[in-house]
């Protein structure tokens, strides 16, 4: 890569992680200002109005000091996966959110569930499953460096932990598994086809 080419590509992620911190941030300030309005907006398990919180409850927190807990993860996780291109973060993301948000509707208890940490720990599982089933050098040493700064997000899955959607967790890293899995066997469908 030419230098110029670098750093439209830097530029780019760059001002896209800016971009989701900044909408993130002014959602958070939407919020404080209606004492909590957005929180209508979360994800509650087995109810219909809750479905909606299966696509709004990620971008959705109680406190600043919520989404300061979680937009460093979040940035970091998401700015490592964007090594790749931008359409496949954002595909990523939508599986994640997505799927994760569908078995907390399933499965999750009854709160509201709320914040980007299930998003995240997809992202830390997608990007863990990267290393382990692509086996080329970029995506080892991804997840080298999260195993060695986020390894301790495993405690994230484990159940009892207060104020703490565990079930979100546990299912945006299901969710960050299989989206790991899909992209594999179709990685490999693509290459027996050029194969034959």
């Amino acid at each position: 890569m030419k230098l110029n080419s670098i750093k439209i590509w830097l530029k780019q992620r760059l001002l896209f992680l800016l971009g989701l911190a900044l909408l993130l941030i002014l959602l958070q300030l939407i919020n404080s200002l209606t004492a909590g309005g957005l929180l209508y907006f979360g994800l509650v398990p087995r109810s219909s109005h809750g479905l909606i919180g299966i696509f709004c409850a990620p971008f959705i927190h109680g406190s600043w000091g919520h989404l300061f807990s979680n937009l460093p993860p979040l940035l970091i996780m998401s700015g490592l996966l964007l090594y790749q291109s931008i359409r496949q973060f954002i595909y990523a993301s939508l599986f994640i959110i997505i799927m994760g948000g569908l078995l907390v509707w399933l499965f999750g208890s009854s709160a509201i569930h709320i914040g980007a940490s299930g998003w995240i720990f997809g992202l830390w599982a997608l990007l863990l499953t990267q290393g382990v089933l692509r086996r080329n050098k970029i995506d080892i040493i991804i997840a080298v460096i999260v195993l060695i700064y986020f390894g301790g997000m495993a405690s994230g899955l484990l159940p009892g932990q207060q104020y703490i959607s565990t079930s979100s967790h546990l299912s945006g890293a299901i969710a960050g598994v299989l989206y790991g899995w899909i992209l594999r066997k179709k990685a490999i469908g693509r290459k027996n086809t050029n194969a034959a």
